[in-house]
């Protein structure tokens, strides 16, 4: 009985250790949209991009123009083909949309060119930004840091926590735009 309670005391006082170690950690968040925004690279960056997936766009439209030219014309003529003819036209649509599937995937898909393109040219910024982010949190002795761009929302986040002005200073740049 006596050894029931000790057990019992000792996870309880464990327990009251956890929680009291919880309540002191630090947490922060940074908004990395607003770091990207002000680091000039990015915008050049971000342009590179865009040139790049119009011009595939563009591509993509020439294709899809191209399916549906041929669609039209089978539709319009079909009853004028041989049996023959008429496999062989819609073997031809079906290439025509296999290409497309197969470009769009090759360009677009998750392990694509703009997807690889993209994580290339972003890395260096990115890996700077979190050597930053980890020089501020360590001397700030912060806890957890949370990126608050993208799919993390706060309903409510304190100013006080916000590092994302120390760590643009962090890596030397001017958040006010200058």
């Amino acid at each position: 009985m006596i050894r029931l309670f000790t057990y019992i005391t000792f996870f309880l006082l464990l327990f009251s250790f956890e929680a009291v170690n919880a309540q002191n950690q630090k947490i922060g968040y940074i908004d990395s949209d607003i770091i990207l925004q002000n680091i000039p690279e990015y915008n050049g960056i971000e342009q590179r991009l865009s040139l790049l997936s119009d011009s595939w766009r563009q591509e993509i439209t020439r294709m899809e123009r191209s399916i549906e030219d041929l669609e039209n014309d089978f539709e319009a003529r079909e009853i004028l083909f041989t049996d023959e003819l008429r496999v062989q036209r819609l073997n031809e649509i079906e290439t025509a949309r296999n290409q497309l599937d197969q470009y769009i995937e090759e360009k677009f898909g998750p392990n694509g060119e703009y997807f690889s393109t993209q994580k290339e040219l972003l890395e260096p910024i990115q890996r700077t930004i979190f050597d930053a982010l980890t020089r501020v949190a360590s001397r700030l002795e912060y806890d957890f840091v949370f990126d608050r761009s993208d799919d993390i929302r706060f309903l409510y986040a304190g100013q006080d926590w916000n590092l994302t002005e120390q760590v643009m200073l962090e890596m030397g740049i001017d958040g006010t735009g200058n």
